[in-house]
């Protein structure tokens, strides 16, 4: 669901720019007052490792011609909390664009709404934690992963209308394929959150924190070589309609942002399974481990 630069006008791109900016300043502020930080920097930073190496697995739908993979906003939000969830999708997806040229930068501001707002703030406390609360994880987990990605695909059509890329009729084939596409994405990320969450309840913590650190590393130097390489659901609904696509590849705004990524993206012609994988996992830590750390410092000076 990685929207890239052609899809977003400056239009759209730049005030969602500074919406995501102002929420993800929200959530460092309120992560630490919520003691979501505080004491664990190893839990935190493995969780957002599995989650960026699980986003590398690509996994084909059958009878469809496209595939999907994990995105994981809901379960940040339910190991971390909404606000620490929040900032490492963040990290994530900042690390995704930068280094990898995975979405856009001018399209940065939508992809944080579209896969981490709408999960940590919307999905994860008005479906996942209600149900928890009745010790129905499982439960919550697959409706609020399926909620969050359909949300997040009903998001993109807009941005993509807003933007002037999607218009008139194709609009609604657009949407209609796009929430077809993510609904079995959304069942089998549900599946695999409620086996980590549930996971989790049984569990020590360290040991935990250890166990998802080694596997993503597994996932993202090894595992990442065999996943599907058919077009994803965004890509796969964008096809469907090329005829109808307007790119937006035109201004200043558009050229700058792809000359600063084409020097940013260093790893993004490395093949995948390789040793950018291991690299893109250590950059992610390292964004994650300095967030808590920035965090921990501010609580500890108020």
């Amino acid at each position: 669901m990685h929207l890239g630069n052609g899809i977003i006008c400056p239009v759209t791109g730049i005030p969602m720019m500074v919406v995501a900016a102002g929420a993800a300043i929200y959530a460092f502020k309120k992560a630490g007052i919520n003691n979501e930080i505080k004491g664990g920097t190893l839990r935190i930073v493995s969780l957002t490792a599995l989650v960026f190496a699980l986003q590398m697995i690509n996994f084909a739908i059958p009878a469809t011609g496209s595939s999907g993979h994990i995105v994981g906003g809901v379960l940040l939000a339910a190991l971390l909390g909404r606000y620490a969830g929040f900032l490492a999708m963040c990290s994530i997806l900042l690390v995704q664009s930068v280094f990898f040229a995975d979405g856009g930068l001018l399209a940065l501001g939508c992809n944080i709404l579209n896969m981490g707002f709408l999960a940590c703030f919307v999905a994860y406390p008005f479906v996942f934690k209600p149900l928890a609360d009745r010790n129905k994880p499982v439960l919550g987990a697959i409706l609020a992963s399926v909620l969050a990605l359909q949300l997040g695909s009903i998001a993109v059509v807009i941005e993509g209308a807003l933007s002037g890329s999607i218009a008139g009729a194709s609009l609604m084939t657009f949407t209609g394929l796009m929430q077809a596409i993510h609904l079995p994405i959304g069942i089998v990320e549900g599946i695999v959150t409620a086996g980590i969450v549930l996971t989790a309840k049984y569990v020590e913590t360290k040991k935990l924190s250890y166990s998802f650190g080694f596997v993503s590393l597994i996932l993202a130097g090894v595992i990442s070589q065999y996943a599907s390489q058919k077009p994803d659901g965004l890509e796969w609904s964008l096809l469907n309609i090329s005829n109808s696509v307007v790119m937006q590849t035109q201004g200043l705004l558009y050229n700058l942002s792809e000359t600063v990524q084409a020097k940013s993206a260093i790893f993004s012609t490395m093949p995948i399974g390789s040793i950018a994988g291991l690299f893109t996992v250590a950059i992610v830590m390292y964004f994650v481990c300095l967030i808590t750390n920035l965090c921990m410092v501010k609580d500890d000076a108020q």
